[in-house]
Order: structure tokens, then sequence, then C-alpha cells
């Protein structure tokens, strides 16, 4: 990666999928895949819950953008930090917080106007762990996500150009229409990565260098994951993507669907039962 200069912006457009290049195990390629799949589920499971009135808080589903946060949060730590976004339980799954939580959260989120300033006052908190964390040298980094629908920009500039007076180690990840990379790096002084963000493998690859970068105590990076609908579906892109290389199956697909799709209903129940004071009803065996 490019070192840090008040002057260079980073625009890396890396190779497509569709090159058939990759240096990412195949072992990988397919956790990135199923977790996006099961990111998907979860999304679509949340805004049933929402439509239903039994999730609070706005249709925070962000369908379409599984490529730019799994790829760019699957190789995070549990010890590092990832700060909310509109859908925030996405990279929370991710990073391990088990269903049961995720949908309690939701189910209990507020909708009250004070939400705004709560995110202002986590990002602030996320920066304060990120100087914290390179004070103490610890290799933890944080990491930020934002999409275009978020408000309060004004606090993710903020953060952003905090994150790059004290080269702090954490790495941005936004969601935006196509814009003028190039000023916004030149603004925070610190690289700026576009990729396409529906493609996970390219997102991947960025975010495994900005991830390095941050924990060498090299600053942070701000990667723009531009999901245009042009570019296709995420995880359909990615199917074409193991097709080629001769790891897609549908038995796969199906697999984790099932088996993902049984251990949602489980978590729902709970949680819906947990809600009206009972305990969760236990199923019959089928005979």
């Amino acid at each position: 990666m490019t070192p840090k200069s008040k002057e260079t912006t980073v625009l890396a457009h890396l190779p497509a999928a569709q090159n058939g290049f990759s240096l990412i195990s195949n072992e990988k390629l397919l956790q990135l895949y199923s977790t996006m799949l099961k990111c998907r589920m979860i999304g679509e499971r949340a805004r049933i819950l929402f439509k239903q009135n039994k999730a609070a808080g706005k249709n925070y589903v962000a369908q379409g953008q599984e490529a730019a946060v799994v790829g760019a949060a699957i190789d995070l730590l549990p010890t590092d930090t990832v700060a909310p976004w509109r859908s925030s339980f996405i990279p929370s799954f991710i990073k391990g917080v088990p269903l049961d939580n995720i949908f309690s959260d939701l189910r209990d989120r507020s909708a009250s106007p004070g939400k705004g300033r709560a995110a202002r006052a986590t990002r602030n908190m996320a920066a304060g762990i990120a100087l914290a964390n390179k004070d103490s040298k610890n290799n933890k980094i944080v990491v930020a996500f934002r999409d275009e629908e978020s408000t309060l920009a004004g606090s993710w500039q903020e953060a952003l150009s905090f994150a790059g007076v004290h080269d702090l180690p954490m790495i941005f990840v936004s969601h935006p229409k196509p814009v003028n990379t190039k000023l916004q790096a030149q603004a925070y002084a610190f690289p700026t990565i576009a990729v396409d963000g529906n493609d996970v493998v390219a997102v991947y690859r960025v975010a495994c260098e900005a991830i390095a970068h941050a924990r060498k105590g090299n600053g942070p990076t701000l990667i723009e994951c531009q999901t245009l609908p042009s570019n296709g579906d995420p995880i359909l892109n990615m199917e074409q993507y193991l097709r080629r290389k001769g790891l897609f199956r549908e038995e796969l697909k199906k697999d984790v669907t099932v088996k993902f799709g049984k251990a949602l209903d489980a978590a729902i129940e709970r949680q819906q039962a947990t809600a009206g004071g009972q305990a969760p009803r236990r199923k019959l065996p089928r005979t």
C-alpha cells in the first residue's frame, strides 16, 4: 500500500473476479460466499419482522451491500472494534455475535430522534478506542461503516479528519454513490481505495491490505465500495465467480440455506417467546 502522504491518493480498481485470478484460498472463497448468503437471509428475516411490527426502528436492511460488509469484516479479530451503521447487525454477525442477541437487538431498537446523536457518540467512542489502541500498540483496529443513506454526514467527516490527524489504526468503509475520490483523499490526507462494492473478492483483497496497513501502525484507510445496480447482485456475482473456478455446487447453496434457515427460525422463535413472557415452544418430533 502506498505510504501515507498528504499529496497522495490511492485509487485501487482491483482486477475483477471475472479474470479468474486469485491468491485467495478456495476455503476462504467459499466462506465469503456462504457468509454473504447468511447475511442476506438475516436481512430478509429482519425485513419481514419490520413489516410485522416485530422489529423496532427503520427498515434498515442493506440488501445488495453484503459484499462490501462481508469482504471488509470477515477477517477481523474478536478484539477488533466495529462502529455501527444502519445495518450494524450484519458486521456484528460476521464477528460472531449470536443470532439470539441480534434479533433481541432488532426487537428492542428505538426509533427515537436521539438515535442520530447516539450514532455520533458511538463514532466518537470508536475514535477514542482507536487512539487507545495506537497508544498501547496492541495491533487492534477499529472499522467504521457508513452507507449513503446514513445520517449525520458531519460526524463521519469529523471521524475521518480526527483519524487522519492522529494517524489512527482505523478502516473506514463507505457505500457511496460515485464521488470524486481524489478530492476526498486529499481532504483527509490518508489513502483512499475505490472498489466495486458488488465484488466481494475485490473488497476482500483491499480490506486485507488496509487491515495489515493499520496493524503495522501506518494509519487509517478509507475504502469506498461503490455498489452500483448495474454491477449486478453481489451474491449472484460470487456464484458466477465460483462456477468459473469449479467450486460452486447447488448442493452447497441448499445446505447453507436449509441449515441456517433452521437456525434463524429457532432464534426468532426464542426471541418472540421471550417478548411474550413465555418459554420457547418445543417442536414435536415428526412421525
